[in-house]
């Protein structure tokens, strides 16, 4: 066999390309399972360090133990999400919400997603329970640039988004973003860009404005019903201490022969108003 020519060269290659992707084929296949669940691992991890939990020994337990994961139907009620678990929240996805329990406390994480200046962001933003006030958040990048774009990952800058609101009082808008350097206008919702990586920081605020308003009616539903248990707890005791406070002020034979309070008073009342009410239509003839 001439190991000169042109066809043993080719029939070489081909058969040591074949024996290479077999093996590494049976090595993909052997790890896989294993892949896969550090990807899980890793996904749970970014999620609880939206909620400032860094704790890598621990994280799979202190997920299972504290957080549920739902999905968002289109009226903002959840339903708790009983599929495979998901790494990637993309577009085409279901609306995710996590509800976890941090020190007694409801707090929710919204995994959101864009395009930074050279690929895929993410992140993970963590409500408190009034799904209003930003807990925390996560953000990840594909390949943004290294001192500068990529700096969306450092806690510098993550950091600065704990305490913005979501949304302006007595509005709907997402308010929360990123403004250029030097040019916040909104204090309370935005933060500042990242000197250098004006790109990717646009492509932060679009993500969070676009992510956001995704969840739209869950936060809205949740907001309403949160100021309505509010205002419950502040009026209840005036309504049911009122009824006693005007039985005390009638006396025990004040009350008539129905067994109710002696409303005389009330009777005059209404009689003066009737009057007040016949003089203004007399003069308006």
């Amino acid at each position: 066999m001439n190991t000169n020519s042109n066809g043993y060269t080719i029939a070489y290659a081909s058969i040591l390309v074949t024996i290479v992707a077999a093996l590494l084929a049976i090595v993909y296949s052997a790890l896989n399972d294993r892949i896969e669940d550090n990807v899980k691992l890793d996904t749970k991890k970014q999620i609880l360090s939206a909620l400032n939990i860094k704790d890598d020994e621990n994280a799979a337990d202190i997920f299972e133990k504290n957080v549920k994961h739902y999905v968002m139907a289109e009226d903002g009620s959840l339903k708790e999400y009983d599929g495979k678990f998901i790494t990637v929240f993309s577009k085409d996805t279901n609306v995710h919400v996590f509800e976890c329990n941090v020190n007694d406390t409801i707090k929710y994480v919204l995994p959101v997603n864009g395009a930074g200046l050279w690929g895929p962001i993410w992140g993970y933003v963590a409500l408190k329970n009034d799904k209003n006030t930003v807990d925390g958040i996560y953000l990840g990048h594909e390949g943004e640039t290294p001192g500068l774009g990529a700096e969306i990952a450092n806690e510098k800058f993550t950091e600065k988004f704990i305490g913005k609101k979501v949304f302006g009082e007595g509005s709907d808008d997402i308010l929360l973003g990123v403004e250029k350097n030097g040019k916040v206008s909104l204090p309370n919702h935005q933060v500042d860009g990242i000197s250098g990586g004006t790109i990717t920081s646009k492509g932060v605020d679009a993500m969070l404005k676009d992510g956001l308003s995704k969840f739209k009616a869950f936060l809205t539903k949740s907001n309403v019903s949160a100021e309505s248990a509010s205002s419950a707890v502040n009026v209840t005791p005036a309504i049911t201490s009122a009824p006693a406070a005007a039985d005390s002020s009638v006396s025990a034979e004040g009350k008539g022969q129905d067994g109710y309070g002696d409303f005389s008073e009330v009777e005059k009342r209404v009689d003066m108003v009737d009057s007040i009410h016949s003089e203004v239509k007399k003069l308006a003839k």
